[in-house]
C-alpha cells in the first residue's frame, strides 16, 4: 500500500511516500526549484517520491494533505471579523489566494496528480500531522506529545499522548496566543525575516543579556504555571495588519524595528538573550505540566518550536523527561510525513514497532542519491578536472589532509536529507580545532553574518568526552545544544569581560575547538554513528586516528539566501561561486585550483548578484 504525504502553500513544501508503512522516500520542495522556503505545490517533491518508489500516481491508495484548509478559512475569517475595520487590508490582500487557491486544494491535488489519482485523499488537522511525525517514527512505545508552533487552523500548541499506534491530543492553546509567532515577533523586530530568521536570533542570543525578560513576562504575556499564556495583543499586528509588530511594542523596547542588514547594536542581542529565555521557561513549564499530568517519562516534540535546539536541550538537562525525541523535519515539512504516518497508524490501525532505541526515519536521509557513473558523466560534459578514487579508504585519507591543511570541503555523498539540517550528506566540513575557519566560513563561504556559530559533528562514542553530555548519548539531528566539556575549555587568552558582540566570539579562543564553541561555551551537537552515517563516521574515525579529534565542523552546503544544494549540478555551481577549498562527490575530488573557471569571490561580490536580507 502506498500514501503521499503532501504539505504545501504555507511554508516549506514538502512530500513524502510511504510504502507499507516504510518511509521511501521525502523532499522539501525547494530543493528541486532552488527557491528557498519554497510553498508552492510540491510538483518535483512528489514526482522524485514517486520515481524513487518506483510507481505511478494510479498506484497510490492514499494521499494525505497536512492540514483543514477550510477551518483555517474559519479561523481567518473570525480574525478579521473580530478586528474590523483594521483588517480590512490584509482581508483585501488575502481573500484573492485564498478564493483562487487555498479553497480549492483537492482540485489543485488531483490536476497535480494529473488527474489519475484514484483513492482516498484524507485531511488531518495541522497538529495532528506534527503529533504523528513526532511519535510514529520515534523509538518510543509510548510517550507524551508536545507540539508548538505558529499556528495551524487554530490551534497554536497541543499536547496529548502516544501509545502503540495510536495518538491523542487533549489539550490546545489557540491563536492569536502563539509561541511560535511571539518569537516570530522578536524576529522581526530585530531585523530578520519572519519565517527563517528565527534560528539567527536564537544563534544572537548568547551574545546579550536578559534585561528585557521581566518586561516581557509583565508588560507582553500572561504566563500561567501550566505553560498557557495570553498575549497582550495591543502591541501586535499581525491578526489585522502587514507587520508583526506595533507602536506598543516599540515603547516597550525603546524605539522602532532594526531594519534589515542595517549594524546589529547589543538592544537586538538583549532582546535576543530576553525572548530565548522567556521561550524556555515556557517550554520548562508546558513540560512540567504534561509531565504531571500524563505521568509519561518520555517525550516527543514537533512543530516549528521544537527547532530551537537551545530550548531542547534545556529541557534535557532539566530531567522533566527520562528521554525526549524531536522529529527533525519539525516544521511545516515535516508535516507531510506526519499526515502519510496518521493514515497508516491511526485510520487504518496498521501495527508500529518501537525498540526503545532507534527511530524509523532513517537518519533523514530520504532525499535523492546520485550514483558515480551519474556524477562522472556530469563533470566530464563539463571538462571539470577531478580526481576519482577507486577505493574509498584513500579518498577519506586525502579528505583529512585537506581538513588538516585547513580547507574547506564540501561533502556530496549519498541521499539528501529531510528536514533543514545538514547531517553529512550535503554538507560543508571544516577542522573544529582551526581559531580561523569559523569567521573564515562565514564570511568568504556562506556569505552570512560573523556572529552566526558552527555546529560540531562527533562521533557518537567521544561525545561525553567533548560535551555535557551521558556517554553514547544520541543527537544525530542536530537537535540538542550542549556545553563544551570543562576539560576541553581553555583559559582565556585575553580577559574578554570588556568585549561585547561579536568581538567577545571572534577575538577570544574558548575551547580546544574554538569553530564550534559559541560564546557562551555551547554547541548545537549532531552525533554521528558508524549504523546511520555510514562513511561519514568512517571519515572522522580517520580524521581522529590522524589529529585526536573526534569533531569537525558540519554546516549546511549551500550559502545564505539559498536552500541546501540537491544535485551534483547545485554542488558544484555553488563550489565555484564560494571560496570553497575542495569539492567532493560521491568518489570524485576535485580542487578549487584545478578548476579553470574559479576565482575568489568576495562577500560583496555575492550580495550583489542575489536579493538577500
Amino acid at each position: 500500500m502506498h500514501i503521499l504525504g503532501i504539505s504545501a502553500f504555507y511554508h516549506d513544501s514538502a512530500a513524502c511516500l510511504l510504502r507499507d508503512g516504510e518511509i521511501v522516500a521525502a523532499a522539501q520542495e525547494e530543493r528541486f526549484t532552488r527557491k528557498k522556503h519554497d510553498h508552492r505545490f510540491p510538483q518535483h517533491a512528489i514526482e522524485y517520491c514517486l520515481k524513487e518508489a518506483g510507481i505511478g500516481v494510479g498506484q497510490l491508495d492514499h494521499v494525505a494533505f497536512y492540514d483543514k484548509p477550510l477551518l483555517k478559512f474559519d479561523r481567518l475569517l473570525e480574525t478579521y471579523l473580530s478586528y474590523a475595520p483594521r483588517g480590512f487590508g490584509q482581508f483585501l490582500r488575502a481573500m484573492p489566494l485564498w478564493l483562487r487557491q487555498k479553497l480549492h486544494i483537492p482540485r489543485i491535488i488531483d490536476a497535480g496528480l494529473g488527474e489519475q489519482f484514484q483513492g482516498r485523499l484524507v485531511f488531518p488537522e495541522h497538529h495532528q500531522s506534527h503529533a504523528a511525525s513526532a511519535f510514529f517514527p520515534c523509538p518510543f512505545q509510548e510517550a507524551a506529545i508536545l507540539t508548538l508552533d505558529g499556528v495551524g487552523e487554530w490551534a497554536s500548541a497541543s499536547w496529548g499522548t502516544g501509545r502503540g499506534n495510536r495518538i491523542e491530543l487533549t489539550h490546545e492553546l489557540r491563536f492569536p496566543h502563539s509561541l511560535g509567532l511571539l518569537y516570530s515577533a522578536f524576529t522581526y523586530f530585530t531585523g530578520f525575516k519572519v519565517n527563517s530568521g528565527e534560528y539567527k536570533l536564537m544563534g544572537l542570543a548568547p551574545y546579550g543579556k536578559p534585561r528585557y525578560r521581566d518586561v516581557i513576562l509583565e508588560k507582553l504575556i500572561d504566563l500561567r504555571e501550566d505553560g498557557s499564556f495570553r498575549m497582550n495583543m495591543s502591541c501586535f499586528e499581525f491578526c489585522h495588519g502587514l507587520t508583526m509588530t506595533g507602536p506598543g511594542f516599540d515603547e516597550l523596547f525603546g524605539g522602532p524595528r532594526r531594519q534589515s542588514e542595517s549594524p546589529l547594536t547589543q538592544r537586538e542581542m538583549d532582546l535576543a538573550a530576553s525572548i530565548q529565555a522567556v521561550t524556555e521557561e515556557v517550554v520548562l513549564r508546558m513540560a512540567r505540566h504534561v509531565a504531571g499530568q500524563t505521568g509519561m517519562t518520555r517525550a516527543v516534540l514537533a512543530g516549528g518550536v521544537a527547532l530551537n535546539c537551545v530550548a531542547n536541550g534545556r529541557l534535557l538537562r532539566e530531567k522533566i523527561f527520562d528521554d525526549i525525541w524531536i522529529q527533525p523535519a519539525a516544521g511545516d515539512a515535516g508535516g507531510a510525513l506526519g499526515a502519510a504516518l496518521f493514515v497508516w497508524h491511526q485510520l487504518l490501525d496498521r501495527p508500529r514497532q518501537a525498540d526503545g532505541v532507534q527511530d524509523s526515519q532513517q537518519a533523514s536521509l530520504l532525499g535523492p542519491a546520485f550514483d558515480g557513473g551519474e556524477i562522472r558523466a556530469f563533470l566530464d560534459s563539463l571538462d571539470a578536472p577531478y580526481h576519482q578514487f577507486d577505493d574509498e579508504a584513500d579518498l577519506l585519507d586525502r579528505i583529512v589532509k585537506e581538513l588538516r591543511d585547513e580547507k574547506v570541503i564540501g561533502h556530496f555523498h549519498g541521499r539528501m536529507e529531510f528536514g533543514p539540517r545538514a547531517l553529512g550528506n550535503r554538507s560543508i566540513l571544516g577542522d573544529a580545532r582551526s581559531e580561523r575557519m569559523q569567521s573564515t566560513m562565514n564570511l568568504k563561504t556562506k556569505f552570512r553574518e560573523s556572529f552566526r556559530p558552527f555546529a560540531p559533528v562527533v562521533m557518537q562514542e567521544h561525545v561525553h568526552q567533548w560535551f555535557d553530555m551521558e556517554p553514547g548519548q544520541q543527537s544525530p539531528y542536530m537537535l540538542l545544544v550542549a556545553d563544551v566539556h570543562p576539560d576541553r575549555r581553555l583559559p582565556h587568552e585575553a580577559d574578554d569581560s570588556g568585549l561585547e558582540g561579536v568581538d567577545r566570539l571572534l577575538k577570544v579562543v574558548r575551547s580546544q575547538v574554538p569553530a564550534i564553541t559559541h560564546v557562551d561555551n555551547s554547541a548545537r551537537v549532531q552525533t554521528v554513528d558508524p549504523q546511520r552515517h555510514g562513511r561519514l563516521h568512517r571519515l572522522m574515525s580517520r580524521f581522529h586516528e590522524a589529529t585526536g579529534c573526534p569533531i569537525l565542523i558540519n554546516t549546511s552546503f549551500n550559502v545564505r539566501g539559498e536552500p541546501i544544494v540537491c544535485t551534483p549540478e547545485d554542488a558544484y555551481r555553488c563550489f565555484l561561486a564560494t571560496n570553497m577549498d575542495v569539492l567532493v562527490l560521491q568518489d570524485c575530488l576535485l580542487l578549487k585550483e584545478d578548476q579553470p573557471a574559479a576565482k575568489q569571490h568576495e562577500i560583496d561580490d555575492y550580495l550583489a548578484r542575489f536579493d538577500l536580507d
